[in-house]
Formats: C-alpha cells, sequence, structure tokens
C-alpha cells in the first residue's frame, strides 16, 4: 500500500504530528487529490486546546484545501484526472431539512467534514466527495485559493445569509485576521462603510488597503468610543465578531446601533452576557454564522478569478512546519493566512 505524508491530530496532544500513513483511495462517488496547498485555520486551535471534539482521533486536519485530481471513482463524473480543484469542506447528505432549504453547512447527516470528521488537507493527498469540488481557474493560485474554501466563504455568508448587509450600512469587522481580511472588501463590494477593529497595527495597515474606510487599535484606544465617534453616536447597523472572548464579546455588543445585528463568528470558552433591555429598547438581533454553502464556494472563487477579492496569503510553511505555521497563528502574527504545501 502506498504510502503519504500527513499532519495528524491526536486527542489530548498540544501539537500535530507529522507521520506516514497509508494513502486513502476513492470510494464510490470520491476523488483523490493531490494536495498543492491547505490553509491553515483558526479552528485547527480550538482542535488542539479542546475545545472542539474531533470526529475521530487520530485525525489529519485542514478543511481549507486546493490541489489536483488525481484520481478518480468510476461513480464520479464531471471531473477529469488533472483538473484543479478547491474543497468544500462539508459533503452534505442533500436529503435532511436543512439540506432541502439550502443550509447545507447545517447538515444532520453529513457524508464527511474534511478536517472535522474526515480525514483534511494537511497532507500529501486526501479523499474528497466529488460532488463538493469546485474547478480553479489557471489565474488563481493554489495557495490563494486554498484560502478561498473557509476563510472567504465564511465571510460572504455572514454577511449576506446571516446579517443580510445592505447599500449604505455601516459595518465592524472586529478581528481581522483571514476571514477578517476577506469580510472587509465583500463587505466594501456590498456598499457598506467598513471599520475594522484590531490590536494588531500591521492587521489594521492591510485592512485599511483593502478598503476599510475606519481603523481602531483596539490596544490603543476604547473601540467602543472610536465606533460611536465614527458613526456620529449612531452605532453600526452589523458587528461581526471574531475573537471570541469576553472582552471583545462585550464591546462588539456596546457598538451596535439601533436594530444593529451582531454576529458570532469566533468562539473561546467564554460566556456572552448581555441584558436583554438593552436588545429590546434597539430592537437588536444577536446570531451567529458558520461556514458556507457549496453555491458560496464558487461565487468567491469567480470573484477571486475577475480580481474582485484579493485572497491575503500571510505566509507559506512546508508541512514538516505546521507546528509552528500554528504558534504563529496563536501568537497573532500572521497578518492573513499561513499555507501549508504538503
Amino acid at each position: 500500500m502506498p504510502l503519504m505524508r500527513a499532519a495528524r491530530f491526536y486527542e489530548g496532544s498540544k501539537s500535530l504530528r507529522v507521520e506516514e500513513v497509508p494513502r486513502p483511495e476513492p470510494g464510490p462517488g470520491e476523488a483523490l487529490v493531490r494536495v498543492r496547498a491547505a490553509g491553515v485555520c483558526h479552528t485547527e486551535l480550538h482542535f488542539l486546546d479542546g475545545l472542539l471534539p474531533p470526529g475521530k482521533s487520530p485525525l489529519v486536519l485542514g478543511h481549507e484545501v486546493a490541489g489536483v485530481v488525481e484520481a478518480l471513482s468510476d461513480q464520479a463524473p464531471g471531473l477529469q484526472v488533472g483538473e484543479r480543484v478547491v474543497a468544500y469542506y462539508y459533503a452534505p447528505c442533500g436529503r435532511c431539512r436543512c439540506c432541502r432549504r439550502g443550509w447545507e453547512n447545517l447538515c444532520a447527516n453529513l457524508r464527511g467534514q474534511l478536517g472535522f470528521l474526515t480525514d483534511g488537507g494537511f497532507a500529501e493527498y486526501v479523499v474528497v466527495a466529488a460532488d463538493s469540488l469546485v474547478p480553479l481557474p489557471e489565474r488563481v493560485s493554489f495557495e490563494a485559493g486554498a484560502t478561498l474554501a473557509c476563510g472567504a466563504t465564511t465571510a460572504l455568508h455572514a454577511l449576506r445569509e446571516i446579517a443580510g448587509v445592505r447599500l449604505g450600512e455601516t459595518v465592524v469587522v472586529y478581528g481581522v485576521g483571514g476571514v477578517g481580511l476577506a469580510m472587509v472588501q465583500m463587505a466594501k463590494r456590498m456598499g457598506a462603510q467598513v471599520i475594522a477593529v484590531s490590536r494588531t497595527a500591521a492587521k489594521l495597515e492591510r485592512a485599511a488597503a483593502l478598503g476599510a474606510d475606519h481603523t481602531i487599535n483596539a490596544a490603543e484606544q476604547d473601540p467602543v468610543e472610536a465606533v460611536r465617534m465614527a458613526t456620529d453616536g449612531a452605532g453600526a447597523d452589523a458587528v461581526f465578531e471574531l475573537v471570541g472572548v469576553r472582552e471583545t464579546m462585550d464591546s462588539a455588543a456596546a457598538m451596535l446601533g439601533k436594530r444593529g445585528r451582531l454576529v458570532f463568528i469566533g468562539y473561546s470558552t467564554d460566556d456572552f452576557v448581555v441584558s436583554p433591555i438593552n436588545l429590546v429598547i434597539g430592537e437588536q438581533v444577536v446570531t451567529a454564522s458558520v461556514g458556507n454553502t457549496l453555491t458560496e464556494l464558487q461565487e468567491v472563487v469567480r470573484l477571486a478569478s475577475e480580481g474582485a477579492i484579493q485572497p491575503v496569503v500571510a505566509r507559506t510553511f512546508p508541512l514538516d512546519q505546521i507546528n509552528d505555521a500554528l504558534e504563529l497563528l496563536r501568537a497573532g502574527e500572521l497578518v492573513g493566512r499561513a499555507v501549508l504545501l504538503p
């Protein structure tokens, strides 16, 4: 049996283990993809911190995958060996209540989920459901394509499907990592005024370069007061909370204007506590967003191929340096996505 190298998570471990494992073979309706690039998401840290339980142990992490179709089963029509692809990391059942409503990311009977329930892309090869693969145009690099699979699609889903951002609204992006930088660009495309909040000057500089109208360094000024000043006291129409700790959650809620929508994307072990009276008086909404749909991935690939959005790759790393990439991510030292090149 041929072998491959993979970075695997073992439950209870604080780092990933790079080792040789059997190369998977595609089953009915599946494709074997030679991984050319895999994005490193904050979700991987949640596994290491014990916040997310693995679908199995050991588990190959990595849900942002771009590569080339290496082999196909005889029940995987519509693809060709050698085709450049990016993977939709969910494999929905297509039959449950959520799937019938177009909420594939909330499928109750997933056939697989790369890097969560089934082995992901921190490896030389990965098996993906054939109907979860999206063609990747030549003009989009593998590194950029990998970041679209979660970072950019998560941003689009939260902005449009969950918050329903409209022309002329004020949007706060609280936390400008990989998802946040994509969100800044997409919110501008929707015609919103965008305020980026971070504690890192380099991230704010990149957010401004990508279209943010205002940047707020939360290490130097009160972000709530700064948002109020930037909106002439009205507060924000939508606040996207991408950090998920008590301090930032409290601040995000306090930034909301009348009928403002607070959307949680980041999370930690911290609880969110809010007085209902504040929500009632302002008719405010607190909600959350997770993942994306296949259609949304197809859309962001098109936008990237047209140059309408710019995937932000901070650094690339060989597979052996996955733990170095994770530590830099944890320290907040990456401006954009780290990407593995297996």
